[in-house]
């Protein structure tokens, strides 16, 4: 079976680091995200993969000019304007010449999901669509799907108020599709898969969903994104005090300095008697000598901290 990634989007969430980068590119662990999404793509028998690319595609065209990544032969699918997921999922099946069964993933989330147990249902459902869900505390920022016990959805409801959930299980954004999907997405338009598509489906009950407790995260905003590091997270000395924190190829740590629960990516400085504590340092940031970062703390490529700042929770440069 092959698989779309989804990572067309421009990442504003993530911003000031995604200003120079797409999201999935940017390091979790020392690895670029996408990499990690690959590598858990081909633990599941995933051989081949069409990338969905629209903001900044020459970055991981750059990336990979082999053409491979983690064992799985990657193909590209520029969107010149944005199309949305079913459109964007449209579009990249029709470039990839993808004519069976295929899976669909987002490329911001990391997750241990048993794909090949979400394949097998679906297969035994001689379902149209399969989506893969994930229990959350608090359901309303998300799509909650209600099914019955043999797992057919019932509704598709799209971010429903605080308190007013039937379930707390939220598509996870993994999916099995049928190549007949494909056929029920209109061309030159924006389609949602999750407004749209989906809907439809399950009104004539050809959508089956399969909750599970599997490791999941949408790695999307900074909480999420320092969390998805700090499972790789170490503890260690390096010139200064570095505790349980990612750092990165050619980071200089001055004498003195502090650096806790944080990602401190390549090439970047943190100053004599500087503190980092829980923030995330873009590349070749420059975090000035008694500078201190805190409370989430999210310093863009290049960008210096002056001296003797201090700073809560900042994004800097500044976005709007």
């Amino acid at each position: 079976m092959k698989a779309v990634v989804l990572v067309g989007g421009e990442g504003t969430r993530l911003r000031p680091l995604t200003l120079s980068v797409p999201k999935q590119m940017l390091p979790v662990g020392g690895r670029p995200m996408i990499e990690r999404v690959l590598e858990w793509l081909s633990s599941h028998g995933i051989t081949e993969a069409v990338l969905s690319l629209g903001y900044r595609p020459d970055a991981f065209i750059e990336a990979y000019p082999s053409g491979e990544s983690c064992g799985v032969a990657l193909s590209y699918a520029v969107e010149s304007s944005p199309l949305d997921t079913a459109g964007a999922i449209r579009f990249a099946a029709f470039e990839a010449g993808l004519d069976e069964a295929f899976v669909v993933v987002n490329g911001d989330v990391l997750t241990d999901l048993d794909l090949t147990g979400l394949v097998a249902f679906h297969r035994d459902r001689r379902a149209e669509a399969t989506i893969a869900l994930t229990p959350v505390a608090d359901p309303s920022s998300f799509g909650v799907v209600p099914t019955d016990e043999a797992g057919k959805v019932e509704a598709f409801i799209e971010k429903p108020p605080a308190g007013e959930a039937p379930t707390n299980l939220i598509n996870a954004g993994t999916y099995v599709l049928e190549r007949s999907v494909i056929d029920r997405v209109p061309s030159g338009r924006r389609v949602s898969i999750e407004r749209e598509t989906f809907p439809e489906l399950a009104a004539e009950g050809r959508l089956f969903a399969l909750g599970s407790d599997a490791a999941w995260l949408d790695a999307g905003t900074p909480a999420a994104y320092l969390r998805a590091n700090l499972a790789y997270a170490e503890t260690g000395t390096v010139a200064g005090s570095v505790i349980r924190s990612v750092v990165g190829v050619g980071v200089e740590i001055g004498e003195g300095s502090w650096v806790e629960s944080s990602v401190v990516m390549d090439g970047a400085v943190v100053g004599p008697r500087a503190r980092v504590v829980g923030s995330i340092v873009g590349p070749r940031a420059n975090i000035g000598e008694g500078a201190t970062l805190d409370g989430l703390c999210v310093i863009g490529a290049g960008h210096a901290v002056d001296a003797g700042l201090g700073l809560v929770g900042a994004r800097l440069p500044a976005v709007i």
